[in-house]
C-alpha cells in the first residue's frame, strides 16, 4: 500500500456550539451579487448572469466571536480591499440541483470576508489575464465559525455591514441579493459537482473600499457573531 509522502494540513472551520470542526474542500465566491456593488464596478446587474471564481481552501484565517483578529497586511498590494459577506458551508451536493432543492445542502452559515488586492486585480483586469492573485492569497478569507441550519435557519434577510474603526462603510440587505444562495447552489451544481465541505461566499454589498496597517474591520450580519479583524504589517 503506497503512503504519501508527507501530510498536508486540511483547512477546517469551527462548528459554533459543538466540539467538532467543517472540513473545506472549495470555496467558491461570486461576484457583484448586489445590484448597487454591481453598478460600483461597472458592471449592469440587470442583464449580467451569474458569475463565479475561487479561493484556495488555505487562504481561510478562522476569527472567533468577541476576540479581534490581528490580519497580516498583504504582500504586493498598496489597495486592500474589505468585502463582507454571508458564507453558505455545504454538507453535501450533486450536479444540477434544482432550485427548490439546493438549501437542503447547506449545512450552516457564518460571516465571511472575501479580502482582495484590489490594485492586482484590475491590473490583471485590465490585461486580460487571470485576477487570481487578487483574490487568492494567504489569509485572503477570514470566516467566522459555521452556525447550523438546524439552530440558526436559513439567512434569507436581515442586516448585513461592515464598519471600519467605528464607521459604517458597507449596509445591506440580505434580501437584496440578486442571486440567492438557493440559485446560486444551482447554477454552481450546473458547473461544478458540489461536494460536503464546499464554502459558498455570497457576494458583497456596495462600498467595497481599502484599508491599511492600524485599521480595525468588525463584519456583522444578523443572526451571526460579529466578525473583528485588526490589519496589521506583515510578519518579516
Amino acid at each position: 500500500m503506497t503512503k504519501q509522502i508527507f501530510e498536508v494540513a486540511r483547512a477546517a472551520i469551527p462548528v459554533a456550539g459543538m466540539d467538532q470542526t467543517f472540513p473545506v474542500r472549495r470555496i467558491y465566491c461570486i461576484g457583484r451579487n448586489y445590484a448597487a456593488h454591481a453598478r460600483e464596478m461597472g458592471s449592469d446587474p440587470t442583464r449580467e448572469p451569474p458569475f463565479f471564481f475561487q479561493k484556495p481552501s488555505d487562504a481561510i484565517q478562522v476569527v472567533m466571536p468577541g476576540v479581534t483578529a490581528e490580519h497580516p497586511y498583504p504582500s504586493l498590494t498598496k489597495n486592500y480591499h474589505y468585502e463582507v459577506e454571508l458564507v453558505a458551508a455545504l454538507d453535501k451536493g450533486g450536479r444540477n440541483i434544482p432550485v427548490e432543492k439546493a438549501l437542503e445542502c447547506v449545512y450552516g452559515y457564518a460571516v465571511g470576508l472575501d479580502m482582495t488586492r484590489r490594485d492586482l486585480q484590475s491590473e490583471m483586469k485590465d490585461g486580460k489575464k487571470p485576477w487570481d492573485i487578487g483574490k487568492g492569497f494567504d489569509n485572503g478569507a477570514p470566516v467566522g465559525p459555521i452556525h447550523p441550519v438546524a439552530k440558526s435557519g436559513h439567512l434569507k434577510a436581515g442586516e448585513i455591514s461592515l464598519s471600519v474603526n467605528g464607521t459604517v462603510k458597507q449596509k445591506a440587505d440580505l434580501s437584496d441579493m440578486i442571486w440567492s444562495i438557493a440559485e446560486q447552489i444551482s447554477r454552481l451544481s450546473q458547473l461544478f459537482e458540489l461536494k460536503a465541505g464546499d464554502l459558498i461566499m455570497s457576494g458583497t454589498p456596495e462600498n467595497v473600499g481599502p484599508v491599511i496597517v492600524g485599521d480595525t474591520m468588525v463584519a456583522k450580519i444578523v443572526g451571526l457573531p460579529d466578525l473583528s479583524l485588526k490589519i496589521v504589517k506583515p510578519a518579516a
